[in-house]
């Protein structure tokens, strides 16, 4: 399997941490099924199933996992749990006749799968929540820096950029909310058998028993249970999950995608680091690419996708259950998490680490933040009195003109242009004028709100 004459998944190596690919590794999995064998053995055990002696010996043996054994029995049974079953059994002598009594294999996936969504969901709300206090430190330094705002990606009105920075944060932070109302509810299938009546538990301890009986795994396993399923957990609850992550891409591809734009030479406000012997092209050597940029939107762009398949295994699941989703879903669910990992883990990077260049954001604002004070002076002469439709028609035309100079390559002159038209000045002064074209002055609650919002995530992190 680590042959390099063989396919390699980007996602075994290249992407996400080591921790997230143990949690959806094979030998995890597996230790997993153990685990569960072994809880309900316990649980039996106290309805007189399962002697004390061989619960400790499946206890004992429950860690040997023996992937290259159960292969092989696999390769005849061509069913992966039962291959596990029959290799754990056979470690167990005395023991492996009383393992999976009563039970169905998704009596054993479904509870494992369950078991790692929300180990998974863990990993990636730790991570997310660094994500965040980054964000917060950004927006608490950059506050009150005034920055050029865009609409329809044109120069629009002032703003500033701990604002800016903290539009990102808080869809990220209603991600962190949503993702862990998500994972707080993440429930397993339970021990309900074949099609979810638990009929054969119901032979073996009485149906009289069941209700405790499921509520004492449960405690065992630390995992919530479905009151109702089928042979599976609903499917919903995997689209639920991928639902959430595909939130989260969608939050973290709009922050990749304008650092993008923003790293672009023509406005050059915020560049993501770049090492000192990296090289941004074989051809170009001058080059400084936004590769980490460009691939979180990569990724982002696949996690979108996984969702609809989600869907589908909700909602074409016939009846008690089919066997349509099992393939897709050992790839779209470890998958889903390595590629929010990854994302996770390169955002936090771009942002602890991205150069912020003030010379740049000061060009901008004295090339594009003049044309602003024109709603500034049209409010301002029209509140003395003014024919407001007449000083719009005065403004929009010294600003054509302006716009002119500006793309001919010069300074803004449009300040000049009002100060010495002689409408305008019947109602306001020439200081006026100029006043009203401070940046300063027209960042509106850009600064409080962003303090707000960085406040508010450090509370929500603790």
């Amino acid at each position: 399997m680590d042959s390099y004459d063989n396919y390699q998944s980007p996602f075994s190596w290249r992407y996400a941490r080591d921790e997230m690919r143990s949690i959806w590794s094979e030998n995890n999995k597996r230790r997993l099924w153990r685990r569960i064998w072994v809880a309900l053995a316990k649980v039996q055990s106290e309805y007189g199933l399962v002697s004390m002696d061989q619960l400790q010996e499946l206890e004992q043996h429950a860690h040997s996992i023996d992937v290259e054994a159960a292969l092989k029995i696999e390769a005849e049974l061509h069913h992966d749990l039962m291959a596990e079953l029959k290799t754990f059994a056979a470690q167990c002598p005395t023991a492996g006749g009383v393992l999976h009594m009563g039970a169905t294999s998704m009596d054993i996936e479904d509870n494992a799968d369950a078991l790692r969504l929300r180990g998974a969901l863990d990993l990636v709300l730790s991570a997310l929540r660094s994500v965040l206090l980054a964000l917060a430190n950004r927006i608490e330094e950059n506050a009150a820096l005034p920055i050029m705002a865009f609409t329809h990606i044109q120069p629009a009105e002032p703003s500033t950029l701990g604002y800016r920075f903290a539009m990102y944060a808080q869809d990220l932070l209603e991600d962190y909310q949503n993702i862990s109302a998500i994972r707080n509810a993440i429930r397993g299938k339970g021990f309900k058998g074949a099609v979810g009546t638990a009929a054969a538990y119901g032979d073996l301890m009485g149906l009289e028993n069941l209700e405790q009986f499921e509520a004492q795994l449960s405690r065992e396993l630390d995992l919530s249970f479905y009151p109702v399923s089928t042979q599976t957990y609903p499917r919903k609850q995997d689209f639920m999950v991928l639902n959430a992550l595909s939130g989260l891409g969608a939050s973290l591809h709009k922050f990749a995608f304008d650092l993008r734009l923003l790293q672009t030479p023509p406005i050059g406000e915020i560049s993501e680091p770049f090492g000192k012997k990296q090289v941004g092209s074989s051809a170009m050597p001058f080059k400084r690419n936004p590769i980490n940029a460009e691939k979180i939107d990569s990724l982002a762009r696949q996690l979108s996708v996984y969702p609809q398949v989600a869907w589908q295994n909700a909602a074409n699941s016939l009846l008690e259950r089919t066997l349509d989703d099992s393939a897709n879903r050992r790839t779209i669910l470890p998958e889903a998490f390595l590629i929010c990992d990854e994302l996770l883990r390169v955002i936090l990077r771009l942002v602890t680490n991205m150069n912020i260049h003030t010379e740049a954001i000061q060009n901008n604002l004295n090339t594009y933040a003049p044309f602003a004070c024109t709603e500034r002076i049209m409010m301002a002469v029209s509140k003395k009195g003014a024919d407001r439709q007449k000083m719009h028609e005065i403004l929009r035309e010294h600003a054509l003109t302006a716009w002119q100079s500006v793309q001919a390559g010069n300074p803004n002159p449009l300040v000049g242009y009002l100060q010495e038209d002689a409408e305008i000045l019947k109602w306001i002064s020439r200081e006026e004028i100029a006043q009203l074209a401070q940046v300063s002055g027209y960042t509106g609650i850009a600064e409080k709100r962003s303090l707000q919002l960085a406040e508010r995530i450090r509370q929500e992190m603790r």
